[in-house]
């Protein structure tokens, strides 16, 4: 197979639209994009140009022989996803929306939120003439969880930012951070500056796991804990108690592996990344040897995708432990089973720390006085119910895990925004295609709850434009009103790239791709020093 998809592969099918004989599946339009673990090169019909790599904003695509030892294993894993999904139905060749045209005159679009979904409807919007988008968030800085999500032992993953910043380079677009909207503006202010607003605030707040002992301390939100790491303003300055030999999280996404990989990482090797000093200095100075992962169901419902599954087999200093495997699954069953059950077979190697993840086992309750001492957690058996669905049933068995670190990764909810509908069910925005009303837009996981990739949201947010561009070509969108728009103290493009060049500035000093500015202080000092003269 000349050319190979790896980890870091964010699935906005770029390389979809640049390769020239439609061998990377599944594309938008054809079953599984969106839902499937990444995407996949065809190794029948890839004849070997390498215009998927130009266009990959990640650089997840690498030839055959350019593969890492770790990487090897995603050579197989692209062949085999063709072996199981032939895509018989698909299209000869996924067709690029053609650029519409637009009523004449000015269309001026808010923005509310700049992560991924945000700045992917920028770029939607930006492709037609004529569009001006203005994008507000609450932080000095964009990217969302580009920048205070992915784990900093993932800087391929973050590569996706490059693109993040060629859209904020078009002309028409322009930033407003550091502005609460709700607070510092009204949803009606955006409203009547602007022919339309498009929320895509994200899902900023954690399920609980609703047991007792949860609001000990030590008990702690991993959404909370991977803001920390990730130097987040609003969590930066937090302390996590790293006093303890083990650490236990309650889930099996990929957050919660992130989480495990981080407690149990070599600190030398974090230290070159963007990791947050503070918490670099903590993590230095803890004693976490385990990390438990505890699943309800079994291996095969785990939540975790496979490329990340194999970036965690990989790890040559910490030990990988399987428990909790059910009597009737057969290991090969999978790619996940099969590759758990190469992890299950594997030999400990004495002193090193681990990882364990844990099926089978659901939390009942934390104990301890002042703080987090011990977590029990039952044994659970499968039940399919008539519908298919397989739930986890707790049973008598119970085992008290000794700890002083608990970690919940059990999911993301929204919260409502200001002026919106909510539903509390589903903790999204109702909505058709994107619509809340004419003016009034959503994308992202506020629109569609927390699901999919960081490429997902560029399907997502292309749904939502063609509803806005709808109702402007028929003329169901309001005009501004003359001389209204915020007048906040904002800061705009020019700001966030004085930040971004001290950032950097700062990591190149330490061998680092930057040193994050943590609080809203600091950040605003480097936002108003200039940029360096050109010479000459």
């Amino acid at each position: 197979m000349p050319y190979v998809v790896t980890r870091s592969c964010c699935a906005d099918a770029s390389c979809v639209l640049a390769c020239p004989v439609n061998c990377i599946h599944p594309a938008p339009g054809e079953p599984g994009f969106g839902t499937a673990d990444m995407l996949y090169v065809d190794p029948r019909t890839c004849v070997d140009c390498g215009a998927c790599t130009t266009a990959c904003p990640v650089d997840a695509l690498k030839p055959h022989t350019a593969l890492s030892e770790a990487e090897l294993p995603f050579l197989e894993l692209n062949a085999s996803y063709y072996k199981e999904n032939p895509h018989a139905d698909r299209a000869p060749m996924y067709v690029v929306p053609r650029q519409r045209t637009l009523p004449p005159g000015e269309l001026s679009v808010a923005v509310v939120g700049a992560g991924p979904a945000g700045l992917f409807a920028a770029d939607e919007l930006l492709r037609h003439p004529g569009v001006r988008v203005t994008v507000f968030d609450r932080l000095p800085t964009p990217y969302g969880l580009a920048r205070a999500g992915v784990a900093p032992d993932h800087q391929d993953t973050k590569q996706v930012t490059e693109l993040f910043r060629a859209i904020e380079s078009q002309p028409g677009f322009s930033y407003r951070l550091g502005v609460r909207v709700g607070t510092d503006l009204t949803h009606q202010d955006l409203l009547r500056a602007h022919h339309a607003v498009i929320y895509a605030t994200g899902a900023a707040t954690d399920k609980r796991l609703g047991i007792d002992g949860e609001e000990l301390p030590g008990s702690v939100s991993a959404t909370d804990f991977v803001a920390w790491y990730n130097g987040h303003p609003d969590r930066a300055r937090d302390d996590h108690p790293l006093d303890t030999e083990r650490a236990v999280v309650v889930g099996n996404g990929n957050v919660a592996l992130d989480v495990a990989r981080i407690l149990t990482a070599d600190p030398d090797a974090l230290a070159c990344t963007d990791i947050s000093d503070r918490a670099l200095a903590a993590l230095r100075a803890g004693k976490v040897r385990e990390v438990v992962l505890l699943g309800r169901r079994g291996p095969a419902q785990a939540a975790f995708t496979v490329p990340e599954l194999l970036a965690l087999s990989a790890l040559k200093d910490v030990d990988v432990r399987v428990e909790g495997w059910p009597d009737d699954l057969a290991p090969d069953a999978t790619e996940k089973t099969r590759l758990l059950a190469e992890l299950a077979a594997r030999t400990p190697v004495e002193g090193r720390r681990r990882i364990v993840l844990r099926f089978l086992a659901s939390p009942v309750r934390l104990t301890g006085d002042d703080t987090v001492r011990a977590l029990e957690i039952a044994a659970t058996e499968l039940r399919t119910d008539e519908d298919g669905t397989v739930r986890a049933v707790p049973t008598d068995a119970t085992q008290i895990l000794e700890t002083g670190l608990v970690l919940r990764s059990i999911g993301y909810r929204a919260r409502p925004v200001p002026g919106l509908p909510f539903d509390e069910d589903t903790a999204t925005v109702p909505h058709e295609g994107g619509r809340v009303e004419p003016g009034v837009y959503v994308a992202g996981w506020i629109k569609r709850g927390p699901t999919g990739f960081i490429g997902t949201n560029k399907t997502c947010a292309h749904e939502t434009v063609e509803s806005l561009l709808d109702d402007f070509a028929a003329g169901r969108l309001t005009q501004p009103e003359p001389g209204a728009g915020p007048g906040t103290d904002a800061l705009d493009l020019a700001a966030w790239r004085a930040i971004d060049r001290a950032e950097r500035a700062a990591g190149e000093a330490q061998g680092r791709p930057r040193v994050k500015l943590t609080d809203t202080e600091s950040l605003r000092r480097a936002a108003a020093r200039p940029a360096p003269a050109l010479r000459g």
